[in-house]
């Protein structure tokens, strides 16, 4: 089956901190309803078409990562599972499955927040998104707000850590 053509979309207007602002307020959605505040959004031009927030606990669903909701929700919205022309924006570094599936669908630019030392696959601890087994790399833009994105997680855990 042959591949459908997808236009590329004018370029951004706006800076990476523009849209990695976004991904954090999808983190405070998290942060809301007790979940860790992480916070994905996918951009294609200047139109999110995705996002996502963590939902683990809420849903008891080990899958429901921002990044995988988000994918979820541009896939929906673009009608199409690849996400050529897409940029993902999270304020944490993709774990291992996140990754996995940024691969898959072929999104070619992730810009995170904050690395994560425990999981993070996207440098930190490995790269699976430019692992050249792969038959797709993704390119990477760290540290975008880094500070306030590593901030939203520490002072979480610090809270959650006085309540018990």
């Amino acid at each position: 089956m042959p591949l459908p053509f997808i236009p590329e979309p004018p370029p951004s207007t706006q800076s990476h901190e523009y849209w990695m602002q976004e991904a954090i307020r999808e983190a405070y959605k998290a942060e809301a309803i007790g979940e860790v505040p992480i916070g994905a959004v996918i951009v294609l031009g200047d139109q999110i078409v995705g996002r996502g927030h963590n939902l683990r606990e809420s849903s008891k669903d080990g899958t429901a990562h921002a990044e995988m909701i988000a994918i979820r929700e541009a896939s929906e919205t673009l009608e199409a599972w690849r996400l050529l022309h897409c940029r993902l924006y999270v304020t944490l570094e993709p774990c291992p499955m996140c990754s996995g599936a940024i691969v898959q669908c072929r999104i070619p630019l992730v810009v995170y927040g904050a690395p994560d030392p425990k999981a993070g696959c996207a440098g930190t601890l490995m790269n699976l998104l430019q692992e050249p087994r792969f038959n797709h790399r993704t390119e990477i833009v760290p540290g975008v707000l880094q500070d306030e994105c590593a901030s939203l997680l520490t002072q979480f855990f610090r809270k959650l850590r006085k309540k018990s």
